[in-house]
């Protein structure tokens, strides 16, 4: 029974699948996706984190949330939007590892001035303090744009404002945390 079922979701297009399986839940019908898809969500975890084990507890978390996700978003287009999932959380991931953004700007402050960060912890509550000293708009257009790796438009819609708005609240906000961090060092000598 549970062949034939199969084989009948297998004659069925990305989009029609994701249809069914939007209407139906059915197990079966995401089991066809990730048969399909596996290997491709694997291989791009591999070529951003090049390590086979965080790649395939990479593909695990993907292919668990995945489910939801498909229920949640309209898709026209499934392999590249899977490809771009992927691809986010593996940049998120890497992110998490290496303290991301927040590490990057104060490197990026102080090198101005040929420093190096002394103490990384510290620098990384200097970093949440001063995230939070900006204005509320270009805190969380930075926290969405860099953190969560959203694009311009997600950032627009989740806060709804316009792009140009959430592009300049960036900008803005990146300006204003280099002061905040230069300033900071300054006062710290």
């Amino acid at each position: 029974m549970f062949q034939r079922k199969r084989k009948k979701y297998r004659l069925m297009e990305d989009l029609d699948l994701i249809s069914f399986y939007k209407e139906s839940e059915d197990k079966d019908a995401f089991t066809v996706l990730y048969e399909r898809y596996g290997h491709l969500v694997m291989g791009t975890c591999m070529k951003y984190l090049k390590d086979e084990f965080d790649a395939e507890d990479m593909t695990s978390k993907i292919f668990e949330e995945l489910g939801q996700k498909i229920l949640r978003h309209t898709i026209m287009n499934f392999k590249g939007w899977l490809y771009r999932l992927t691809k986010n959380e593996c940049l998120m991931f890497l992110r998490k590892q290496k303290s991301g953004f927040i590490y990057k700007v104060s490197i990026d402050a102080l090198s101005e001035d040929n420093k190096e960060p002394e103490n990384t912890e510290q620098q990384l509550v200097l970093m949440e303090q001063s995230l939070s000293s900006l204005k509320s708009d270009q805190e969380k257009c930075i926290r969405l744009f860099y953190l969560e790796d959203k694009s311009y438009q997600e950032v627009a819609d989740l806060l709804q404002l316009e792009i140009k708005k959430v592009k300049s609240a960036i900008q803005n906000g990146k300006r204003n945390l280099k002061l905040i961090l230069v300033q900071n060092d300054e006062f710290n000598q």
